[in-house]
């Protein structure tokens, strides 16, 4: 028996086939190959156990890269706006919102589902892929992770303001008062708080809890270097600054000595036992177990905020399963929107997050892609076949009234541009996977608009209204833009991106019969010196 582990063959095969003259365009980064019965590798660049946590530490530990201050500074404006934006709403009142007569759900609904929506993609792939054991997920997990909490907590924000008084929004939680008012338990809009509220907490637990032995490493690496200062500045300046100037703008800090204590009351005693290996794998397993229903029930529940309602449009027993799809499928799209820019920002993780792994998002991309465009036709055919003549003018509407134009644009961003990914160019052209996932953002949360719009035209003619969002509206929704890069950018300057221990468990040497723990082998050669 060979004992050379088949990622290292596969990789040494693919990289010999390369030209010399370019890349090769077949196997592209050295991670894809055209048999399939061979096994592409995980990771390249021929790294070993001590390269794979001295890169991964290193994007925490060097110095702050030059775009991340600038890109900070971006996104916390933006999040301030939106929250100026949502003081101005609780002084004044949600007249301040394009909400009209019929339309009283606008912008506010629609920005909740679709992170909501954005949020689904790191359960998915930290869950039902570490079931069933794919390890390419290993490059990729800890940013949906990520993605996932400052998702939600984007969401979250939505529901509290959009109830009109905010002051209130504390009876949406089933907490005794003097009043012995309690919740409507069959509002979907309290069925919300439970099931985002659920998926939020396991989120969090299975995020922080697969990170506890990378934070360890940066405490012993920084507990090591706690007597090294950091210096910070000074002020930059097109011109030479005087010498007190310089003096005044430089500060030294203990920085190596903060950081270890952060990270020591962070990885919670973590020592590296096998004992605590062994409660972290039963405990993440568990968690997976756990986390795998949340996939299909939080954004079901979320559907139900329209499935349940009488409203032609919106009852329908396809919503469950379509909402389902949907999330998914914006939350891959979005993972990728942001993995493609870290991918080229931060040095060696090409490594990493290979093309095999872009190209394996991709079509899952078109899979759930594919099954939304499934559900848009079969709310068509539904729509006709169940003879309800409201039910067809809605649809009809939809798609030729007077958003016609946001119809459409749902529609060929979700269906249509997702079907390039057939052709293995588009799957594995880099610059045209991240244009393509825009899109795809933009597509479904114009399928939320679309789906809120009905309301302009109910069951009376005479209160139909047309729907337009107002400044506050769209500096609202872009300030939870800002809201969560800013928590996206704070996670990639002070947390591992990747997880180095599952990283690790993909390379060649994690196998028991690579080269390297023969020790017969070693001892020969050792003789013949």
């Amino acid at each position: 028996m060979s004992t050379i582990h088949p990622d290292q063959a596969e990789a040494l095969g693919l990289v010999g086939n390369r030209r010399h003259d370019g890349p090769d365009h077949d196997t592209i980064d050295g991670s894809m190959t055209i048999d399939p019965a061979t096994r592409p590798p995980l990771v390249l660049g021929d790294r070993d156990f001590k390269s794979v946590t001295d890169t991964i530490c290193g994007w925490i530990e060097d110095k702050t890269p030059s775009w991340w201050i600038p890109a900070f500074a971006v996104s916390n404006l933006l999040a301030i706006t939106g929250t100026l934006m949502i003081v101005y709403l609780i002084i004044t009142g949600v007249g301040v919102w394009g909400l009209n007569n019929p339309v009283s759900w606008g912008w506010a609904i629609v920005n909740f589902v679709w992170w909501v929506g954005i949020g689904h993609a790191g359960t998915l792939i930290s869950a039902i892929l570490c079931l069933f054991k794919q390890d390419w997920r290993t490059s990729i997990n800890r940013f949906a992770e990520a993605m996932t909490i400052f998702a939600v907590v984007c969401a979250g924000m939505f529901p509290g303001i959009h109830v009109g008084r905010v002051w209130m929004a504390w009876m949406l939680f089933p907490i005794p008062n003097y009043n012995w008012i309690w919740p409507n338990f069959r509002s979907p809009l309290l069925w919300d708080v439970f099931a985002v509220g659920t998926y939020f907490t396991v989120s969090l637990l299975f995020w922080y809890m697969g990170m506890v032995p990378d934070i360890a490493t940066l405490r012993d690496r920084a507990t090591k270097r706690r007597n090294e200062k950091v210096r910070f500045g000074p002020m930059w300046a097109p011109h030479p600054l005087p010498d007190f100037v310089k003096k005044a703008t430089t500060i030294t800090l203990p920085a190596n000595m903060i950081a270890s204590y952060v990270y020591g009351v962070l990885a919670m005693g973590w020592r590296f036992s096998s004992r605590h290996w062994w409660n972290y794998e039963k405990a993440y397993l568990l968690l997976a177990g756990l986390a795998t229903p949340l996939v299909l029930s939080v954004h079901s529940v979320v559907s139900f905020d329209f499935a349940v309602s009488i409203l032609p449009g919106w009852h329908t027993t396809i919503f469950p399963p379509y909402f389902v799809a949907g999330a998914v499928f914006s939350g891959f799209a979005m993972v990728l929107t942001l993995l493609i820019p870290a991918r080229m920002l931060y040095p060696g993780l090409k490594d990493f997050v290979t093309a095999k792994t872009i190209e394996n998002m991709c079509k899952i991309i078109t899979v759930t892609g594919s099954i939304v465009g499934f559900a848009y036709i079969m709310e068509f055919f539904i729509a006709w076949y169940g003879g309800n003549p409201y039910e067809q003018d809605a649809f009809v509407r939809r798609a030729f009234g007077p958003y016609w134009w946001a119809y459409f644009a749902m529609f060929f961003c979700n269906v249509v541009s997702p079907q390039v990914f057939w052709f293995k160019w588009c799957r594995t052209y880099i610059p045209f996977i991240f244009a393509i996932t825009i899109v795809v953002n933009i597509g479904m949360w114009f399928e939320r608009f679309v789906i809120v719009s009905t309301l302009s035209a109910d069951f009376l003619p005479s209160s139909w209204a047309y729907y337009s969002p107002t400044l506050v509206d769209i500096l609202t929704f872009v300030g939870s833009l800002g809201v969560f890069m800013t928590l996206f950018l704070l996670f990639l300057r002070f947390l591992p991106m990747l997880a180095i221990s599952e990283v690790k468990n993909v390379l060649p040497q994690a196998n028991p019969h690579h080269p390297m723990y023969d020790t017969d082998n070693a001892t020969h050669h050792g003789e013949g010196h």
